[in-house]
């Protein structure tokens, strides 16, 4: 019998990070631009990026005339703006500066009657550039960007699978251009102390209003200069010093006392013969970890397997 092939692509920080970085800013600039047209929801999950079967999209956006959406394409490699009137337009996605690209996507809104402005510094980025001053060369390599969103794909189809096994209130899978991380997050029910931290260019009752309440979150994020390589993590808050006890798997996970969370590398699900699965025993492990030591109620946990075979029936 022929082996499974394993679809998940490797990924390597060195190779993406110039990248990414360029993505990173051009996604804060269409964040911003969603920001400042939709009406706030808890926890800022009116700004996120949701993906798509070819890249990356704001989800409809009011405005006075009716709705637009902006789209990353990172098959045909190029930005759109589709109004519900017809209009549309597309702009290449290619090396260059962020503020050539923030200036021709704001021409472009300003021609379709979209007044959109957005404070001009990035979000959680420390020694950032106003996106306007921000001329420097920058890089995008379509083939290092089309992996990069491949393996996005198959991380949110794990997460939904373990979304699935929960009662309670949680977001979707999404892309918080700030940090740059995809996303998911349950919650207790309950209220949680007061948040105390801060990120560079983040209003602090923003940061606050996130942590509200009693959450535990998955993700992944591709990593920085100080921890070059792509990382899973399960994180919760508050977070109790049970937690980092847990026993979680697979083996390849652990604690960061840096971060205060558990890790699993990227490489390391790719490698195994089972990704997916490897995955899901981390966010499943993590969760109950958080679940436990946070003595969240275990009617928040459901099972949906008898209906699930009965649709598929």
């Amino acid at each position: 019998m022929e082996a499974k092939r394993n679809l998940w692509p490797e990924l390597n920080y060195e190779s993406l990070k110039d990248t990414l970085e360029t993505v990173q800013l051009w996604t804060q600039i269409v964040g911003k631009i969603r920001m400042a047209n939709t009406p706030w929801i808890n926890h800022s999950w009116h700004v996120t990026l949701y993906l798509t079967s070819r890249g990356l999209t704001t989800g409809t956006i009011p405005f006075d005339q009716g709705s637009f959406q902006i789209d990353f394409d990172f098959i045909s490699h190029e930005l759109s703006i589709t109004l519900s009137n017809g209009s549309s337009a597309l702009i290449n996605l290619q090396p260059g500066s962020i503020s050539s690209f923030y200036a021709h996507l704001l021409r472009l809104l300003n021609e379709f009657g979209i007044n959109t402005n957005i404070h001009a510094m990035p979000s959680e980025i420390a020694h950032a550039i106003p996106f306007d001053e921000d001329h420097k060369q920058r890089v995008y390599i379509k083939e290092e960007m089309h992996n990069y969103w491949q393996a996005l794909l198959r991380i949110e189809t794990a997460m939904v699978r373990f979304r699935a096994g929960f009662n309670g209130k949680s977001s979707r899978a999404q892309l918080f251009w700030g940090a740059f991380d995809l996303s998911l997050s349950v919650f207790s029910g309950r209220r949680a102390p007061q948040f105390v931290g801060s990120e560079p260019h983040m209003p602090e009752p923003v940061m606050q209003e996130s942590y509200s309440h009693e959450q535990f979150g998955i993700g992944f994020w591709p990593g920085s200069k100080s921890h070059p390589t792509p990382l899973f993590y399960g994180s919760c808050y508050p977070t109790t010093e049970a937690f980092a006890k847990q026993a979680i798997s697979p083996p390849e996970a652990f604690y960061s006392s840096e971060m205060g969370e558990f890790l699993l590398r990227y490489s390391d699900v790719q490698k195994s013969d089972e990704p997916e699965t490897m995955l899901l025993d981390f966010f499943k492990s993590t969760y109950s970890a958080a679940a436990n030591t946070g003595n969240w109620n275990e009617d928040l946990n459901c099972d949906l397997t008898p209906l699930e075979h009965f649709v598929r029936s």
